[in-house]
């Protein structure tokens, strides 16, 4: 066994697990064939990424030898761009295939890798970035456009510009256009975005505590509606259903058919079950569990009983040959309400709040204070008198004589 490892590791020394690293780039594509030897060569395309979520798949017909994390010129209209090569390999082909690029013409050259000159250029149209894009809001609310510009990208030789903006509604931006072309003097292409490919520009964390998913893998929004929470049992609450794009989360759509599917073998909502005890109506269905909760209340939650879908069907089965069982459920007796447990005890005030321990006193310390209390009885048994017997069966002139007696003792006693 050991020999095996040994030669394994022999022979996959010379190799990096380039595939696994961390996300640094949004839509960022895990390269599964990173590790095999001469996958950088299976293909002459490489998939290169620019700002936030815009990439590009490109011609290295220069032959150069590209692997993830390069920094490259590649072709443009007008000039060149820089950008940063992501993937390659064969993978690259099925990226191309997902994205629909087919026809060959419209796929553009690697040039080089970025030289020094090239990078200064790169540096510089990007600080101009921001103030690029707070001018231009302020030129479309002084021309009062219904339109929100999210953000600009400048190109990589600063000849173009990138605006990206949101807008409701069809905008008519040719004037737009004009005056930013002749304050900014590039090549200016507007450029519009949803609320959806917004929040994945800008990425965040969503409430399940992983990256966004617009952010992270999904190029595709399809449309979401209430129904697919209604079809789920979801609650119709806005905050909670509202990604960070204040649209419907794109995940409601994942279990959806899985639901549809499971609803299937449920009996319907529309049928009442008939016993002895009396008529129960549906109230609430777990549906991936199969399990169903009937009450006898049509409007409230009363008497809740929670069978299986199997046990449903007999008993409609039963009621249509008309005969009502005993209970709902199987063995006839009736359900004890389960007792809800707080694993996390969030209702206890005092749950971090440690008891209080007495402290044990030492041997010696116990010995001596039994000694000293045991000493105080005894001066105490000494300064007093000894108080007589009571006998049983005497009258009550005797009990008053001792009572009398005791006081006068008392009198005598000097006073603290």
């Amino acid at each position: 066994m050991e020999d095996l490892i040994y030669n394994t590791h022999r022979r996959f020394q010379g190799l990096c697990c380039r595939g696994i690293g961390r996300q640094d780039h949004q839509l960022n594509t895990y390269d599964w064939l990173a590790d095999i030897p001469g996958n950088d060569l299976e293909s002459q395309y490489v998939e290169v990424q620019f700002k936030n979520t815009r990439k590009g798949y490109y011609r290295n017909s220069n032959g150069l030898q590209l692997q993830k994390g390069d920094i490259v010129a590649v072709e443009a209209s007008p000039g060149h761009d820089i950008g940063v090569v992501t993937l390659t390999g064969r993978l690259v082909p099925l990226q191309m295939k997902k994205a629909n690029i087919r026809s060959e013409a419209d796929i553009k050259r690697v040039y080089r890798k970025a030289r020094q000159t090239d990078m200064e250029k790169y540096y510089e149209a990007k600080a101009r970035e921001h103030n690029t894009m707070i001018e231009a809001r302020q030129i479309a609310l002084d021309l009062e456009l219904q339109m929100k510009i999210g953000d600009v990208e400048y190109q990589g030789d600063g000849n173009k510009a990138i605006f990206y903006y949101i807008a409701d509604e069809r905008v008519d931006f040719r004037q737009l256009i004009k005056v930013l072309a002749e304050v900014f003097h590039v090549r200016i292409e507007m450029k519009q975005i949803g609320a959806r490919q917004e929040a994945g520009r800008i990425g965040g964390i969503g409430p399940c505590g992983r990256e966004l998913c617009c952010a992270t893998w999904m190029t595709s929004f399809v449309s979401v509606s209430t129904g697919a929470a209604r079809i789920q049992d979801i609650s119709l609450n806005p905050q909670k259903l509202a990604g960070q794009c204040a649209k419907l989360k794109c995940c409601l759509n994942y279990e959806i058919d899985c639901y549809v599917e499971s609803q299937k073998h449920l009996p319907s909502k529309e049928i009442s079950l008939f016993t002895l005890d009396g008529e129960w109506f549906f109230f609430k269905a777990d549906i991936l569990a199969n399990q169903i909760t009937y009450s006898t209340d049509k409007q409230n939650l009363a008497n809740a009983v929670t069978i299986s879908c199997k046990r449903a069907f007999e008993i409609i089965g039963m009621n249509k040959r008309g005969i009502k069982p005993d209970s709902l459920l199987e063995d006839g007796s009736k359900q004890t309400a389960n007792k809800t447990v707080d694993l996390v005890e969030q209702e206890s005030l005092t749950r971090f709040d440690r008891a209080k321990k007495k402290k044990k006193k030492k041997s010696g310390d116990k010995a001596k204070s039994h000694g000293n209390s045991k000493s105080h009885d005894n001066a105490e048994m000494q300064g007093s008198p000894k108080q007589p017997k009571r006998e049983h069966g005497q009258g009550g002139e005797r009990n008053k004589e001792f009572r009398d007696k005791r006081n006068k003792q008392a009198d005598k006693r000097p006073q603290a």
